[in-house]
């Protein structure tokens, strides 16, 4: 990979962590990487008909090759094959398979994994290396997993447009479209949905505060869950905030998804849901500020569902803008302070929470920092700043319960599965500094914002590439608490009726 835009420090650590993989492509074109999937992957291992270290190898291929993705932080090449190498030998002596067995993954670079670094997009944690995996990377390891690196992301979780000119692989700046790299990824999720989007690797881990495994997805054209808040254990993950993060599962494809969330969950095997017997319910603020390709491909998707018997309501949730305006931008910005502190301290490594703010190269983050989290402010009337804290406390006491109370009753009264919207409202756009501004921040989590400050589960399917943009274009369905293992039927069969998106054209 080319390391022209690294910083002296990261072009070092790169230097470690990328040698040069050794030449055993020859059965790489027989892999079928644009339409492979974890759970395919897995079987063909089991079965005999790949090794282990051909799918890492190809993999790892790809990565080099799609180096103007800007994708990785760090691509564990030598740690990748030798893990590969194991599997391969552990089949070989008639070891059981596991339900990842040999796959390779790709993680997001603010969950921990042992031995690489934990940057969380940000230069002032590139030394830091932890010793242990996070929980639910620790449960992808104990299926069989290969974790071939760590992904590109915004700069500390903060931000939707991937646009972080912290870490590049190529000359230009920010994580790029797997579809059109002039194009932003999304975030903060950026570098897992290019990479699986791009089919370098099948599936990966990212992390969601108000739509950041989601909207990547919906703009790279794969899929995702944001599950119930408190159902993935956050240990191990650098975070914003306690109140509305979660990781969540990202991959090409929908069961690969429900793969990874039964790997992490416990839970047994899913099934498509019957879509004669769902009930979905449309929220109109949802579809607002919609652009052309995105209305277009969600009428074509509701038009779908129509004819394969789902029954599709109308549905009004009064106050919902209203209350979620009180939440959202005091509970991230409140707890990112104590949140962060908490995790720098049990990492160990001496860094502090000011040591972080002095080294961030995103200027939006960077004003958010200093403006917002540090200082522990809001945004006033009038452009001036009001302490956080009464209205964090407010948000907690009052705003965040009516909400939860607000999407029980509404799935209650309405006798619906989930609701449906657009993921986002409008397909990918350039990837320029400006694309992290805070009216396309605020465009962006539109409607992934309310679920995640209820912390309901949300599913990112993909459905249509954009008839004029030749973008991918999503939709998103939000279901009532605990219901992760229902929406992810619903995906499926969702994913039987739509198809799965081609993969991008080739460069």
């Amino acid at each position: 990979m080319h390391k022209k835009s690294f910083s002296k420090a990261a072009a070092s650590l790169f230097a470690v962590t990328l040698s040069v993989a050794p030449s055993i492509y020859a059965d790489q074109s027989a892999i079928g990487f644009d339409n492979l999937t974890a759970t395919k992957a897995t079987a063909d291992f089991c079965a005999g008909k790949v090794t282990s270290e051909a799918l890492v190898t190809a993999a790892l291929s790809r990565a080099n090759a799609l180096a103007e993705l800007n994708a990785f932080i760090t691509l564990d090449e030598n740690g990748a094959l030798a893990a590969a190498k194991h599997a391969d030998a552990a089949r070989k002596s008639g070891a059981l398979c596991r339900p990842l067995e040999g796959v390779p993954i790709v993680v997001k670079d603010n969950i921990e994994v042992a031995g690489l670094p934990n940057t969380a997009g940000t230069k002032a944690l590139l030394k830091y290396v932890p010793k242990r995996d996070a929980p639910i990377v620790a449960k992808l390891r104990a299926a069989g997993a290969i974790i071939i690196g760590k992904t590109n992301m915004h700069e500390l979780a903060f931000g939707v447009s991937g646009f972080n000119p912290s870490f590049s692989s190529s000359s230009t700046a920010g994580v790029r479209n797997a579809y059109d790299s002039t194009k932003i990824a999304g975030g903060s999720s950026s570098g897992t949905a290019a990479v699986v989007s791009a089919r370098i690797a099948p599936a990966g881990l990212g992390t969601d505060t108000g739509g950041s495994v989601r909207v990547p997805c919906a703009l790279n054209g794969c899929s995702s869950l944001r599950p119930t808040v408190g159902r993935y254990s956050q240990t191990g993950i650098a975070p914003i905030s306690r109140t509305r993060d979660t990781a969540g599962p990202m991959a090409a494809s929908m069961r690969d998804v429900e793969l990874l969330d039964r790997v992490i969950t416990g839970d047994s095997a899913t099934r498509a849901a019957d879509l004669k017997k769902l009930r979905v319910g449309v929220f109109a603020p949802t579809l607002a500020n919609l652009d052309a390709d995105t209305q277009a491909a969600f009428n074509m998707a509701l038009q779908k569902m129509k004819e394969a018997g789902v029954t599709i309501v109308d549905v009004e949730i009064p106050g919902l803008l209203e209350l979620n305006g009180q939440i959202g931008f005091p509970v991230a910005l409140y707890e990112a302070y104590d949140d962060m502190v908490t995790y720098l301290n049990k990492t160990g490594s001496g860094i502090t929470i000011t040591d972080i703010a002095k080294e961030i190269s995103s200027p939006d983050v960077k004003g958010t920092y200093d403006g917002l989290v540090i200082p522990r402010k809001l945004p006033g009337p009038d452009n001036t700043l009001v302490d956080a804290k009464p209205a964090y406390d407010a948000a907690m006491s009052n705003s965040r319960p009516a909400l939860i109370k607000l999407y029980q009753s509404t799935f209650n009264k309405y006798k619906i599965d989930a609701l449906v919207f657009p993921t986002v409202t409008k397909v990918a756009m350039d990837a320029i500094p400006e694309s992290s501004s805070l009216g396309n921040f605020l465009a962006y989590i539109q409607n992934t914002d309310p679920g995640s400050n209820a912390g309901i589960p949300g599913l990112q399917v993909p459905i249509a590439l954009g008839a004029s943009s030749n973008l991918p274009v999503g939709i998103e369905l939000d279901g009532p608490a605990g219901s992760d293992r229902k929406l992810i039927s619903i995906g499926l069969a969702l994913e039987n009726l739509f198809g799965r998106l081609p993969p991008p054209a080739k460069r």
